[in-house]
């Protein structure tokens, strides 16, 4: 029995609608938890919106409205968003529930009855944009003078009474989890920056606000709010049901996997494993921070006038078609940069171009040339077997193997080659010329394209959910085979022995056409 898998993105700061960078992440995210699903795993895929602090505070004073209401109404447009991508969470968390406000006064309480939180004054630099707190020696100078934290946000002097965690004593502990566990942090470039910022010393974490109310009550000093990461933290203990010992909390924690930008890393690998260590708790397995996603070389902001709504470009060009490219494009990691053009080109050439054209000619030669009807997979020559042992390792090693450590560019690429080897496959066998010359050879290329055409499919099924799933039930191929080891078993034979009969196929991808942009950032 596979063990099971908890996987989590960030939860997403909804002081504003939901960006190209929120759509990334949770796509990856999303891809991941239906391929090892598809592995026979019994997956927890949680994502969420992060909804205290000054920030969101502030933004709703602006707009004449309560945090509360705020909060609702964003956190909306994120479920929406995810609801039109295709996202499979099992759990959609929101900061503001009830059940989180108990998970992090229960969090609270055992750092507190481990001695770790003390009460003391706060003095110093702290970023509302990042809702973060820097050492002088982390800022730089702004063009005008003013301080700007490590991320180029504003920075500003507080002083107040605060809750501090001893995050100084849990120094040696961290360093010693990133040398025991090297995939604690990933990639490397990841785990290097945070293990010389540790090593560089740890000082006493300021965990308290007293300056507004929006966000959990610190027990025991009502006065006191939690400082955002600590509650924002726990929503991943939050929900499976902690602070009770539920089934899903035995089951699935510690996590297998957090997904995070690689701005919040430290959040997630110096702060977030001190505090389940003062609490008593294990650690999760794995922390993967991801790059940014770039808008032709340039971050995303609204002074710039760049910024994408996810859901548009998923409507302008179809949502498997970006959950593809997203994927496709970069290696997951690193920084990327995207575009329409760079949308269009990649859709063109590898969706309608190769995939699907090659799945267009072949369903539409069975229908026109066999009635329909599914040829026998008889007398195969050797590149009939050439080919289909190509598939195989593509869709059962190569592809697996590197979504396994989330290489989803590198993983679509052998996908990609294995595509690239049946278009040369068909072009040689060219069986639309075989009909009157050698009717049964052309019987037995068309059954062996239909092979590669459905096993090709479902080793993409977690990255195009839509668009595959419909080619493969045009096929015949029902859900008990839409695994890569089911699809490799002899199920051909005896679909093509029943009374299936394939219908007039359609055009599975489009070709798409690059859009008029005038006055549009991207």
């Amino acid at each position: 029995m596979a063990h099971p898998f908890y996987l989590t993105t960030a939860i997403h700061y909804p002081n504003g609608r939901p960006h190209i960078g929120h759509a990334y992440e949770t796509i990856a995210a999303d891809v991941l938890a239906r391929f090892h699903r598809q592995a026979g795993r019994e997956v927890r895929f949680q994502t969420g919106t992060d909804e205290h602090g000054l920030k969101m505070a502030q933004k709703a004073r602006d707009l004449g409205v309560t945090p509360r209401e705020l909060a609702d109404e964003m956190s909306g447009h994120f479920r929406d968003l995810f609801d039109v991508l295709n996202i499979s969470h099992d759990r959609f968390i929101r900061t503001s529930e009830d059940a989180h406000h108990r998970a992090s006064q229960a969090i609270w309480k055992a750092m507190e009855a481990n001695g770790d939180l003390y009460l003391d004054r706060y003095e110093g630099w702290y970023s509302i944009r990042d809702e973060a707190y820097y050492d002088e020696s982390e800022l730089s100078e702004g063009e005008g003078g003013e301080k700007l934290s490590p991320q180029g946000t504003p920075v500003e002097w507080t002083v107040e009474e605060s809750w501090f965690f001893r995050l100084s004593a849990y120094q040696d502990n961290l360093l010693a989890l990133y040398r025991d566990n090297p995939e604690f942090i990933r990639p490397e470039s990841r785990r290097n920056e945070v293990m010389r910022f540790v090593e560089g010393g740890l000082r006493d974490l300021s965990i308290s606000r007293t300056s507004f109310d929006w966000g959990v009550k610190v027990p025991g000093a009502e006065d006191h709010v939690m400082y955002v990461w600590v509650d924002a933290l726990t929503n991943y203990l939050t929900g499976l049901g902690y602070p009770d010992e539920t089934a899903d909390m035995t089951k699935f924690w510690p996590a297998d996997l957090h997904l995070i930008g690689k701005d919040i890393t430290r959040f997630h690998t110096v702060y977030w494993p001190a505090f389940l260590m003062s609490a008593g708790i294990a650690v999760p397995k794995q922390v993967f921070a991801h790059g940014f996603l770039l808008n032709k070389g340039q971050k995303e902001s609204k002074s710039l006038g760049n910024v994408t709504d996810p859901a548009e470009l998923a409507e302008r060009y179809g949502v498997d078609t970006l959950r593809y490219f997203l994927l496709r494009e970069f290696s997951f990691g690193q920084d990327g940069s995207y575009s329409h053009e760079a949308i269009v080109n990649r859709a063109n050439s590898e969706l309608a171009n190769s995939f699907g054209n090659l799945a267009q000619r072949t369903l539409s030669l069975i229908f026109k040339n066999c009635e329909g009807e599914l040829p026998p997979l008889e007398n195969l020559a050797e590149e009939d077997e050439v080919l289909l042992a190509e598939i195989d390792r593509a869709v059962r090693k190569e592809l697996p193997s590197a979504f396994t450590q989330l290489a989803f560019a590198q993983g679509l690429e052998a996908w990609m080659n294995a595509v690239f080897a049946c278009n040369a496959y068909i072009d040689s066998a060219a069986p639309w010329s075989l009909k009157k010359t050698d009717p049964d050879r052309m019987r037995t290329v068309l059954a062996t394209l239909y092979i590669a055409i459905a096993r090709l499919a479902v080793a993409v099924l977690p990255v195009m959910p839509d668009a595959m799933g419909k080619l493969l039930g045009t096929m015949g191929v029902g859900e008990d085979r839409q695994t890569p080891d089911a699809c490799a078993a002899d199920w051909y034979p005896v679909l093509a022995a029943s009374d299936f009969r394939l219908e007039k196929p359609h055009g599975l991808f489009p070709r798409l056409e690059l859009p008029e942009l005038e006055g549009e950032g991207a």
